[in-house]
């Protein structure tokens, strides 16, 4: 008779776990539902409606955005693609090469630079900014787009990825085996390990990329010139005027949601990427 009570006990266990993480994605989800339905109300419909009401001024806002300025709004996408993307794919090719020398190879002081790693990883980005703009200052490199991609191109977390992944996926019989078949470190590295290592090195590209996508901290002490700016910095300028000039205020929202967009497409190509990855992976074995 207790079997029943047994079964529905543990039944009711998942509920807690469930609704913790219903209430998570609620608290995460909101504020995006919040633009998506904002961006479609004209000025006079923001402060005068109810707030998830949807509006119908999102092509009129669309068309004032890229109106501004004479489209400065799509020169700011164009910049946050371009650090975003160079800086992502030179980040990642540094920390295929980092990581993979930290699995593989045996140095003296080999764990001393990786417990230096951990510790940068540890390190907020914030504490960086300063120091870094003072060097760039000093080779007379600032308000300049290099600015912003170079303390880009070297992640410690982007290397402490890529190194427990190559140990994890590179078996060290392969690479021996490529050694007596006479092949270079270089080609081991490029013919072998790199496809073996593709999947985490993908999950590095994306984890970069939304970090330089969405830095902010960064350009705005490295940058002068708005033409330079990124999507994050002009939206701040944008919101600064919209103090004096509330009309600017749906500009800004809708910029914030278009600036989603792209990062939505390259989480779906990338998500895609690992599935075609993992069953290739299972075909071949």
């Amino acid at each position: 008779m207790s079997t029943p009570t047994l079964t529905a006990g543990r039944r009711r266990i998942p509920l807690v776990p469930t609704v913790a993480l219903l209430f998570g994605a609620v608290y995460c989800l909101l504020p995006v539902a919040w633009v998506l339905v904002a961006s479609t109300k004209s000025g006079s419909e923001l402060f005068s409606t109810f707030t998830f009401l949807p509006g119908s001024g999102f092509a009129g806002n669309v068309a004032d955005l890229s109106a501004y300025r004479d489209g400065v709004y799509w020169t700011w996408m164009a910049n946050s693609a371009f650090y975003a993307g160079v800086g992502a794919l030179l980040s990642t090719a540094v920390s295929a090469v980092s990581g993979y020398a930290l699995a593989v190879y045996r140095f003296r002081r080999k764990e001393t630079v990786f417990n230096i790693l951990l510790a940068g990883v540890l390190m907020p980005p914030v504490i960086l900014a300063v120091p870094q703009y003072l060097l760039l200052a000093e080779a007379d490199m600032t308000d300049s787009y290099l600015s912003v991609l170079l303390p880009a191109v070297l992640t410690p977390y982007g290397v402490y990825l890529a190194r427990v992944y190559a140990a994890a996926a590179v078996p060290a019989d392969v690479i021996e085996a490529g050694r007596m078949d006479g092949g270079g470190e270089w080609r081991i590295f490029r013919t072998i390990a790199l496809p073996m290592m593709l999947p985490g090195l993908v999950t590095v590209f994306l984890f970069q990329f939304v970090a330089v996508w969405n830095n902010f901290l960064l350009p705005y002490i490295m940058l002068g010139d708005d033409e330079k700016f990124p999507v994050t910095l002009g939206l701040y300028t944008l919101l600064q005027q919209g103090a004096n000039t509330p009309a600017l205020y749906t500009l800004v929202i809708t910029g914030a949601l278009l600036a989603i967009v792209p990062l939505i497409a390259l989480f779906l190509v990338i998500q895609r990427f690992w599935s075609l990855d993992l069953l290739s992976g299972a075909v071949k074995s």
